[in-house]
């Protein structure tokens, strides 16, 4: 028997879908959310808390005795306490295990490194069910949990070379919290283990707009420094290479030196016809208008 409780609430045996009542998917779930037996008042209590002590005790009988007509064993019950039955398999008790897996950088984990370890954490508890509160906080636990898995998992495929698994990863990451920056920063990485680094850049830049736009903030520094350095003009990311065989860096004049770093608000790249360079600017008052472009009159 199989209980899901990520994506939606699904009880089934062999792939067959088994009816239950509302209450008692409630009193299912949070049991299995517990994995662990409870006091029938502790049951009580958090699930129905706005309600009497008796008006409550009454509520549980009610829901035991609907999940008993689902015509399984699904809830060990004592005179005292209550828990899922152990026969029971749960999707979000498996996703977890993994997760802690992913995230201890002293196991290996190849083995767990799959396509339907990326899809169970790529979905979160019960989404529905946010009306109580005891759903909210388990929903938050293990969205952290999930995001924080989401990114070792990326960071794992990056350095095993398996660049597309790891970008696929770090989309889910970036979907699941769109303002995370670690998210961005693993899926930066994955991009440009794999060569690709426009793509990267474009993942910068979608950062950085959502960044600005929800929060007023700009990217970390840590982020910024992932940015593959380009010459500020058109779409280009990587500067074309001078005669020396170096990456062409504006220096300012008479600076003999490199180039400054350069403010965070020049990352942005705007498109070739609106960047101004000093050799397109206009002359001076009294310069020699003739002379080569980049030259100093005598």
């Amino acid at each position: 028997m199989t209980l899901r409780l990520l994506k939606s609430f699904a009880l089934s045996v062999d792939q067959d879908r088994v009816p239950i009542s509302s209450s008692a998917q409630r009193l299912l779930a949070f049991l299995a959310l517990q994995n662990m037996p409870r006091s029938r008042t502790y049951v009580a209590g958090m699930l129905w808390p706005d309600v009497t002590a008796s008006r409550a005790n009454a509520n549980l009988r009610s829901s035991l005795w609907r999940a008993t007509r689902t015509g399984h064993q699904v809830i060990d019950a004592s005179a005292q306490e209550l828990a899922i039955c152990k026969h029971i398999d749960v999707d979000i008790h498996v996703a977890a295990t993994r997760a802690h897996r992913l995230l201890d950088m002293s196991r290996p984990c190849d083995d767990i490194l799959t396509a339907q370890t990326r899809e169970d954490l790529s979905a979160d508890l019960l989404p529905e069910w946010s009306e109580n509160e005891w759903v909210l906080i388990e929903q938050e636990q293990y969205h952290e949990l999930r995001l924080y898995a989401l990114e070792a998992m990326t960071e794992r495929l990056t350095a095993a070379g398996r660049h597309g698994e790891a970008v696929a990863a770090g989309l889910a990451a970036v979907r699941a919290e769109p303002l995370r920056e670690s998210a961005h920063r693993v899926l930066m990485n994955a991009h440009l283990a794999a060569g690709n680094r426009g793509a990267a850049l474009r993942q910068y830049e979608q950062c950085r707009r959502v960044l600005l736009e929800e929060l007023g903030l700009e990217p970390s520094q840590t982020l910024r420094n992932l940015v593959p350095a380009y010459s500020g003009g058109g779409d280009a990311a990587i500067p074309a290479p001078s005669g020396n065989g170096d990456a062409a860096t504006p220096t300012p004049s008479g600076s003999g030196g490199a180039a400054p770093e350069l403010p965070a608000r020049r990352i942005v790249c705007h498109p070739a016809s609106e960047v101004r360079h000093p050799a397109s600017q206009a002359p001076a008052q009294g310069t020699d208008t003739s002379a080569p472009a980049g030259t100093v009159p005598a």
